[in-house]
């Protein structure tokens, strides 16, 4: 058995801390963020705004005022949150909803809990499914791009994933004829209707971010690829079966799939700690994506597919612990 050597200090640092990774997390998030400005204007200036303030000033406030510790809104992760909730709304969201969802985010989905570290579930993605249940038909107004001046009094239209929904429900796939082509897809332009989200306008937009965090270790491809990969494999295997269901390029680039596989399901917090953890968790997510899309209520799983895996992530870093140095394999 090799000896375990640890030196005298100083020892090296990485650099890495909380901040830095928050802070880079953000700074990946910006190219969807302008994306967004320029297709949906004042509406999304308004909502992205409204959710980072309210989200701030809730952490601030309940960690001052009734945790009684020192505020640590500085680390980012309470921007982090605001800006995640920002890309699950529509861009004309009224102000007062925004701020409900920021109260729930903030204050039940991560200060309950004890604040950043210890929240068993994505807060953001707990505001975000607030709103939907609670507010459905504010939730599911999707405006056009290009209204850029309009905001509340948007005008509105049908998603890539209302499409999807409404060809498998009258097995008409005549219907698929109205998506955009892979190309508008991933630009965020769809001239049919509705695009979704804030932060669903532009799959390359994401991409970028994905590349971003790679490039500077935030995370690792484990978990975006083994969601990606999971949905593409299935929408593949159904639309040879089937063709009412839509082509495997059109469910990536569709809905929050690319927004909760990079930015949502990566969550340190939430997320299984190992490699082969991650690939499980993502494959399921994938998976219940796929299955609530295509035979769901809702269009769109992929908010519920991560809170019902953020639940299970303790369960799966039970099953993949490493073994710890020094352990004698069981016979």
């Amino acid at each position: 058995m090799g000896n375990l050597i640890v030196s005298l200090s100083p020892h090296a640092h990485g650099g890495d801390s909380v901040e830095r990774n928050m802070w880079g997390v953000v700074i990946a998030l910006l190219p969807a963020l302008i994306v967004s400005f320029v297709y949906f204007g004042l509406g999304a200036v308004v909502v992205s705004l409204a959710s980072v303030a309210a989200c701030m000033f809730f952490e601030w406030s309940i960690t001052k005022y009734i945790m009684k510790k020192e505020p640590t809104i500085i680390d980012g992760s309470a921007v982090i949150t605001g800006l995640l909730l920002s890309m699950n709304l529509p861009s004309n969201l009224p102000v007062w909803l925004v701020i409900v969802g920021a109260l729930v985010a903030i204050g039940v989905g991560k200060m309950t809990f004890g604040g950043l570290g210890n929240n068993p579930f994505n807060p953001a993605l707990v505001g975000r499914c607030f709103l939907l249940v609670s507010f459905p038909a504010q939730m599911t107004s999707w405006p056009l791009a290009g209204q850029l001046t309009k905001y509340l009094d948007a005008e509105t239209g049908a998603t890539p994933l209302s499409i999807m929904k409404n060809a498998i429900k009258t097995g008409d796939a005549s219907l698929l004829d109205n998506l955009p082509d892979a190309t508008q897809l991933l630009l965020g332009m769809n001239p049919n209707g509705g695009v979704g989200t804030i932060g669903e306008v532009c799959a390359l937009a994401l991409l970028l971010g994905l590349a971003y965090m790679l490039w500077k270790k935030i995370i690792t491809w484990h978990i975006p690829v083994s969601i990606i990969g999971t949905v593409f494999v299935l929408s593949g295997l159904m639309h040879i079966a089937n063709p009412v269901y839509a082509n495997p390029f059109a469910e990536i680039l569709s809905g929050g799939l690319m927004l909760g596989a990079i930015f949502m399901a990566t969550d340190y917090v939430t997320s299984p700690m190992t490699h082969k953890g991650q690939l499980i968790y993502g494959a399921l997510i994938g998976f219940l994506t796929f299955v609530i899309r295509n035979w769901g209520s809702y269009p769109e799983g992929m908010s519920f597919a991560i809170l019902i895996m953020n639940a299970f992530t303790p369960l799966i870093d039970t099953y993949v612990k490493p073994k710890r140095y020094g352990e004698v394999a069981k016979k």
